[in-house]
């Protein structure tokens, strides 16, 4: 990522930009980040995190942890945490070898490319979010699985266990999850409704939430983890599906596979940027933002979240997001450009395109040449806000970076009869129809459709930094559309912007996706960078400023830094979930 030398016309437009709008974000003081002498595990729910500690004072490493905390989190963090969804994990060991493993969800055979469309030719609204033909095929447990397998030290059974006893014995509600679980879309399904909601006597804080079902579930799988893709686990859940519509067999399930991939690595700023290889888009459309923005020097700009350093940033955002839409899927499916979209000459021509003074509206966009293939040629106008991420380093600087998920909210709503756990609806991932937006407004290409054992594009961006060699900062968060940006602000924030890693996790947020053509704002995000920016030219929507239901953040970043002098682990837990936490010894 070389740096980029700017016109002298460039520079003082630059200037001007900075001392006629410069607003930086007023911070509110932050707690100091947790901070630990050995080991540390972030995520966003305490008992999850608890459960990893727990493991690794047992003797497990990075990886026992992870697989603990995942199946922790399905079982305390039901809305994203899952047995019933899929996700990815980025390894990175103590020897600075990485691994990254692929368990996203998979269409079933019986999946095509029309099947949410109507006799229309419509996209039929809630097909491919709510009910049995929403799901993918779960790879969440196979995942998991070949983790500890491959990589853990201790038994599936150590690393299950503070799961099993979770279900079993019940959880302490805070008023947050208790309320969390007065889900609309649990309550259209009786077996979900009875779990989660006691046949509508709510749950409240302080209540102690059992899942005698789900720890039956999870003792089974403790005891052979092939019973869910080839036994009698496999074979409920394909009865289950057949049942209500779905298309879910025990053919799909025992066809499951997970998958090892190459990480997507790049540079920024002397930093090596480990991260997640497409199905995932986030890793590449990364690279390609921090590609843009090395050759801008943003503290001279101004502070964290001031006007012009959001403006810069933001105009990274649009145009990588602009490939994305173009040209990602499923690599077993499509030949992707990920050579050419993180060449940093290709971002030396992106960045010469900024404007420093102005927005650059998205419908003007234009490629550079010579670069790319063509394009789809076909007009493209244009993932899921309940996914979860946790972050975990061992005593020997082994390191995980997970993100998995359900897609929506609780998924697709369904809990399977005598499972006891929900499944996700992580067909809406794909493209319905080109050119309409899934339910997070992302508009993709032909890369993403449908198809039969295809993996649908996801924007989850698991990601380690490491600086000569060494293990810097293990970074992710959940968000949907928002997952990039706010991976790559939590990335600038700290190596440009110098934040500590807690307040790195409580900044406020902002985001652009290209289309549509809007600069979201969370609702604590600084009111006067936010005028100046609506000054420049941009749309501006202040979440939950005009609608005050809406709670106006997202994303969930569960972080972990190396202090370089102490090499003390410090933790930094997003304080917009009040439930979660950083735990070290």
């Amino acid at each position: 990522m070389a740096l980029h030398t700017r016109t002298s016309a460039f520079a003082a437009a630059l200037s001007f930009l900075t001392s006629a709008i410069l607003a930086p974000a007023q911070a509110s003081p932050t707690p100091a980040p947790v901070r630990a002498r050995h080991a540390m595990v972030v995520s966003i729910q305490h008992d999850a995190s608890d459960a990893g500690l727990a493991i690794l004072k047992q003797g497990g490493n990075a990886v026992d942890a992870a697989v603990a905390v995942g199946f922790a989190l399905a079982v305390v963090f039901p809305q994203a945490g899952n047995i019933g969804g899929g996700g990815f994990m980025l390894i990175r060991d103590k020897h600075g070898k990485s691994h990254f493993l692929d368990y996203r969800e998979k269409a079933p055979a019986a999946a095509t490319r029309d099947m949410y469309l109507d006799a229309h030719g419509n996209v039929a609204p809630g097909r491919s979010t709510i009910g049995y033909l929403a799901s993918g095929v779960p790879g969440t447990v196979a995942g998991l699985t070949y983790a500890q397998q491959h990589f853990g030290k201790l038994t599936l059974a150590q690393d299950m266990a503070p799961a099993i006893r979770l279900a079993a014995q019940g959880y302490v509600l805070s008023a947050e999850e208790a309320h969390n679980l007065q889900n609309k879309n649990l309550a259209r399904f009786p077996t979900s409704t009875q779990i989660f909601q006691r046949n509508g006597d709510f749950y409240k804080e302080g209540d102690t939430f059992k899942q005698p079902l789900l720890a039956a579930t999870l003792t089974r799988i403790s005891k052979d983890p092939t019973d869910f893709y080839k036994g009698e686990i496999a074979r409920q859940i394909a009865a289950f599906e057949q049942k209500g519509g779905g298309l879910i067999t025990t053919a799909d399930l025992a066809a499951y596979q997970v998958k090892e991939r190459a990480p997507i690595v790049g540079n920024y700023h002397g930093y090596e940027i480990i991260t997640a290889p497409p199905p995932s888009s986030g890793g590449i459309v990364l690279v390609e933002i921090l590609n843009i923005l090395s050759g801008f020097n943003l503290p001279a700009l101004g502070p964290d979240r001031s006007a012009a350093q959001v403006h810069i940033i933001t105009e990274a955002f649009r145009r990588a997001y602009m490939d994305r839409g173009d040209y990602l899927g499923d690599p077993d499916f499509n030949t992707l450009p990920l050579k050419q979209m993180a060449d940093p000459a290709y971002a030396a021509a992106w960045r010469a395109s900024i404007d420093p003074t102005k927005p650059t509206p998205s419908k003007n966009l234009l490629r550079p040449a010579g670069f790319m293939p063509p394009p789809p040629q076909f007009p493209i106008p244009h993932e899921s806000t309940e996914t979860t991420h946790f972050s975990i380093v061992d005593a020997d600087g082994n390191a995980v970076s997970s993100t998995y998920t359900l897609n929506g909210l609780f998924g697709s709503g369904l809990t399977v009869d005598s499972l006891g756990f929900l499944l996700n609806n992580q067909m809406d991932d794909f493209t319905s129809k080109i050119g309409v937006p899934n339910m997070y407004g992302l508009i993709q290409g032909p890369a993403n459709a449908i198809a039969p054992g295809k993996r649908p594009l996801s924007a989850m961006t698991p990601t380690i930094v490491t600086r000569n060699g060494k293990l810097a900062f293990v970074l992710g968060s959940p968000g949907g559309a928002t997952i990039i940006t706010t991976v790559a602000n939590d990335i600038i924030s700290t190596i440009d912007n110098g934040l500590n890693i807690q307040q790195v996790a409580d900044a406020p947020r902002f985001h652009h996706q290209y289309l549509p053509d809007r600069l979201d704002l969370e609702k604590k995000f600084p009111l006067e960078p936010a005028e100046a920016l609506k000054a420049m030219g941009y749309s501006v929507n202040r979440l939950a400023v005009a609608d005050e239901k809406n709670p106006g953040v997202w994303g969930d970043s569960e972080l972990i830094a190396v202090d370089p002098k102490t090499h003390e682990l410090l933790g930094g837990h997003d304080s917009r979930r009040s439930f979660g936490k950083a735990a070290g010894y």
